[in-house]
């Protein structure tokens, strides 16, 4: 799922003591230090990811699909959501489009509002596709679907499978408004791992990670 940097909290009027980050209190001192925090580490793993020769993103996108394949069994039925790789992001189509001749069916995440959890659009390769918010590839008909699997690009990952995404938000408004949640697969390069991102409580942790040396986490309980 991409995301885009839409989290400045922007300033705060000295007499409150809290501020409302999607709805929820927060101490403003604090979510300026994790905010300040996280836009440090998102402008050092970018940087990072421009570095790494095409070559070498293919070679760790090979990596993860191994990964994938260990950890899923794709079969009729059953609903996998990916993405459309951008910005320097593990190109995974090539698993998806294996997944999709196994049965599977496939979405690709949908910006319909800002500032509002994405809906998942029934995709399959070689869909028509127009141009959606930010110009991300998206199907031309829209066409929901509730995915029991989600495929999460990372930017960053924490010890404890906390993700560090672009900043907007937008998978964690996901996650928390479903219901069921999905399984929820972080992927991406190997030099992913952080020591913490600072959770805040409306974090949501993935289930599983798998990372661009072939290396693969469980976080769940």
């Amino acid at each position: 799922m991409n995301d885009f940097d839409e989290s400045n909290p922007g300033g705060d009027a000295p007499c409150f003591a809290h501020e409302l980050v999607d709805g929820q209190p927060v101490d403003p001192q604090q979510w300026r230090d994790v905010n300040r925090f996280r836009k440090a580490e998102r402008i050092r793993l970018l940087a990072r990811r421009r570095e790494v020769p095409q070559a070498r993103l293919k070679e760790m996108a090979q990596q993860v699909g191994a990964g994938l394949d260990k950890l899923i069994s794709p079969q009729e039925g059953m609903v996998i959501a990916g993405y459309w790789p951008i910005r320097g992001e593990l190109d995974l189509r090539f698993w998806l489009k294996t997944a999709h001749e196994a049965g599977a069916e496939l979405a690709l995440p949908v910006v319909v509002q800002r500032n509002a959890p994405v809906e998942f659009h029934r995709w399959a390769p070689g869909a028509k596709m127009n141009r959606g918010i930010w110009n991300i590839p998206v199907p031309a008909v829209a066409e929901p679907l509730i995915p029991d699997i989600v495929l999460s690009p990372l930017l960053g990952v924490d010890a404890q499978g906390y993700r560090l995404g672009n900043g907007g938000g937008y998978y964690d408004r996901t996650l928390a408004a479903a219901d069921p949640l999905p399984r929820v697969i972080g992927v991406g390069h190997d030099f992913c791992p952080i020591k913490t991102i600072f959770p805040m409580h409306w974090d949501i942790p993935m289930h599983q990670v798998v990372l661009g040396d072939g290396s693969v986490r469980d976080h769940r309980p």
